[in-house]
């Protein structure tokens, strides 16, 4: 038998309406729609990574537990990008507000347990502070999808890039393995270029002399990713997220 659609947004209100009320747990998931990726990746990445980890939650990490997907929250807190045009950010207190909001909702709908999956950075302060800020906080939770353990060791044993956080070795690898047909590795470019290494702060397009000067937007060394390096992540964030706490 296969597992029931997890997509609210394919469903009917009232069968979702049922299925919140017999325990199914909620899954929010955040992952920029419109945020540069470097030349080589789309600005749909993180939309793309956090819908398909939402998904291995719903349908491996929990067997035998019900989840619902609600769609995607595309827009959110990234402030380091906004130079690149297309590049959206809200302000913080914008987002963080927006999440209290959706999450809100979904506990006023029924929902004992509402998770958001996580596929920034930036955005973590904003919904840890929208989760504490509200009473129903003991029934909502974030995973940040590149925080976890199992994650860090597998960037720190297999990983070649001397630095990097965005559109790099490790964001490109797995997309490599999850995505390949959206990557352009010929247009890879390690950044940023400044003659003293990254540093705190948004990324510059323009200004050679800034510390992040990035005229491609990457942070970090993307010519180094491989579909292999990308497995072995994607298997330490499912590895990260399934030991955590679901009830």
């Amino acid at each position: 038998m296969s597992a029931p659609n997890a997509f609210v947004a394919q469903l009917t209100w009232d069968e979702v309406g049922r299925r919140l009320d017999a325990g199914a747990i909620a899954l929010l998931p955040i992952g920029a729609g419109s945020k540069q990726h470097g030349l080589h990746l789309p600005m749909m990445t993180d939309q793309l990574l956090v819908e398909h980890f939402a998904r291995a939650l719903a349908h491996q990490v929990m067997p035998g537990r019900d989840a619902l997907i609600w769609p995607t929250l595309t827009y959110g807190y990234y402030p380091a990008f906004t130079a690149y045009p297309g590049s959206v950010s809200l302000r913080e207190a914008q987002f963080q507000n927006l999440t209290a909001a959706i999450a809100g909702s979904l506990l006023d709908h029924g929902a004992r347990r509402v998770v958001i999956v996580d596929a920034g950075l930036s955005t973590r302060r904003p919904i840890e502070n929208a989760i504490a800020d509200n009473a129903w906080s003991g029934h909502v939770a974030r995973i940040g999808l590149f925080e976890g353990m199992q994650f860090h060791d597998a960037v720190a044993r297999y990983g070649r890039q001397s630095h990097g956080c965005h559109a790099d070795e490790i964001e490109t690898s797995i997309m490599l393995a999850l995505y390949p047909d959206v990557v352009d590795m010929a247009r890879a470019v390690a950044s940023p270029a400044s003659a003293n290494g990254p540093q705190p702060g948004p990324l510059d397009r323009t200004n050679p002399l800034a510390a992040n000067f990035s005229p491609s937007g990457s942070f970090g060394d993307p010519t180094l990713a491989s579909v292999e390096l990308g497995k072995k992540l994607v298997e330490a964030i499912l590895a990260d997220v399934a030991n955590f706490t679901w009830n």
